[in-house]
């Protein structure tokens, strides 16, 4: 009767009849995110790897690049929230500090009245400058949603974070420098604000207490903390990419990357087709760029004679940005080739365009990519194939329409997730990064108590930390 027992025991707990409960509210409430399910893994080819349904984005050496792309099905995950709301568990608190006015909004020349440091946005928002500065804007955004969060008004079961004037029951300490704007338009006093956040922050206790583990800061452009994070490095930083980045500073498993702010106006009322995009290619923009940007030189040298392909040097002056939302608006596939750093905003330019984005760029990290399966609506192509002679646009080519317009349809799914507004709505950008920063909770609380490990036996039982749980 024990062996009988026993057998029941194992079978009821073997892998092939129990999955791992995943805690569904931890994502946000949508059919366009995967979760790790063993039950519904993609087999892959040890030489390949699957990219949209039974596309391949890398291909073992042939030329005859068509006779290799077809591979196995891609299963659609099965997604069955438990919840219509993830807010109905999950809430991030948020403690920010009140910075002075010169860390923040007096570099968009507001300035305080009273004691307050903050304005009133119930009857002025600061103006933020437009152009190639709101690529890395997302400091204001999210600062301001914070503040808009104390508002009796703003109580929404669709709002993830809230505001916090105690410390110790918050989950994360948020720093609302506007580090991109300082570097973008004071890059003189940038660094001089630098030194004077790191001697503020290190002077607080919040900081003292977990040694900045539980801080967030805000670097997104990739020269905005340069000097900063050497000794903030502790902190999870909200980036862009890690291009410009040690690993030891900052990486995937610490940081959280936040998508740009799209330049190019979004598409409203798309209903093009495969055969009203008349382009088939699109690029516009720097050719000749530095670090991992050499691959533009090389593809405009392969790509500038090919029929339906626009590939040609642009900026924003002007009417670049006209011209460019012109361009990805009548384009079926839009080039994202790596520049001086992985990303750029080209990628959410062309979401939002509803250009299938063609992404070149080995090093590149993108934003929600652990609920968020992007080869639904991008192509991946590593660099050192893009580079063969005719294997890109052979590629592209053997893309036909029904498959074009599944990833097309897709876009205008997911496109939200990239757009930041005031107020912030359900699924936009800014309510999608404060999730991302919720996830990372767990880990924070683990690197603050293993920190503490040791205190006791090296400064005695008086030593006065509280834990945060």
């Amino acid at each position: 009767m024990f062996m009988i027992t026993w057998l029941f025991v194992l079978h009821s707990t073997s892998s092939e009849d129990t999955a791992l409960e995943l805690d569904h509210n931890l994502l946000p409430n949508s059919k366009h995110f995967s979760t790790f399910d063993e039950s519904s893994s993609v087999v892959k080819d040890q030489n390949s790897e699957s990219s949209f349904a039974n596309r391949a984005i890398l291909l073992v050496d042939n030329e005859n690049v068509e006779a290799n792309y077809k591979t196995k099905q891609i299963p659609e995950t099965n997604y069955n929230p438990k919840c219509s709301s993830m807010h109905a568990k999950v809430v991030l608190k948020v403690f920010m500090y009140d910075l002075p006015s010169e860390f923040h909004f007096g570099l968009l020349d507001w300035k305080p009245e009273g004691k307050s440091v903050w304005p009133d946005i119930k009857t002025r928002i600061p103006h933020y400058p437009g152009g190639l500065n709101l690529q890395h804007s997302i400091e204001y955004w999210l600062t301001l949603d914070i503040l808009l969060s104390e508002l009796p008004e703003s109580a929404s079961n669709s709002r993830t974070a809230i505001r916090v004037h105690n410390s110790s029951e918050a989950d994360i300490i948020f720093v609302p420098f506007f580090s991109s704007l300082s570097y973008n338009r004071y890059s003189k006093m940038n660094k001089v604000l630098q030194d004077k956040l790191v001697k503020y922050l290190t002077a607080h206790e919040e900081w003292k207490k977990s040694g900045g583990r539980d801080h967030l800061i805000l670097a997104h452009h990739p020269n905005s903390m340069l000097d900063a994070r050497k000794k903030l490095w502790p902190a999870t930083f909200i980036l862009s990419d890690f291009g410009r980045y040690p690993p030891n500073i900052a990486n995937v498993e610490k940081d959280v990357i936040a998508p740009y702010k799209h330049v190019i106006r979004s598409y409203v009322n798309d209903s093009s087709s495969f055969d009203s995009r008349s382009t088939l290619l699109y690029f516009q923009g720097a050719i000749n760029r530095k670090d991992g940007g050499h691959a533009r030189q090389q593809l405009y040298s392969l790509l500038k004679d090919e029929k339906g392909v626009h590939f040609s040097f642009g900026s924003a002056q002007r009417d670049g940005i006209r011209k460019a939302t012109e361009g990805m608006q009548s384009s079926k596939f839009c080039l994202n080739i790596a520049g001086d750093t992985p990303s750029s905003n080209r990628l959410f330019d062309a979401i939002v365009s509803h250009c299938v984005p063609v992404i070149i760029s080995d090093e590149i990290e993108l934003p929600y990519e652990d609920v968020l399966d992007y080869t639904k609506f991008c192509i991946f192509v590593r660099t050192r194939d893009a580079l063969k002679k005719k294997f890109l646009i052979n590629f592209i080519r053997s893309i036909g329409r029904d498959e074009w317009t599944r990833m097309w349809s897709k876009l205008k799914e997911i496109e939200n997730f990239f757009e930041f507004q005031f107020p912030s709505k359900e699924g936009d950008a800014v309510q999608m990064i404060w999730q991302v920063v919720a996830r990372k909770v767990p880990f924070i609380r683990l690197k603050i108590n293993r920190s503490r490990r040791f205190l006791r036996s090296l400064h005695g039982k008086d030593m006065g930390l509280k834990s945060i749980l």
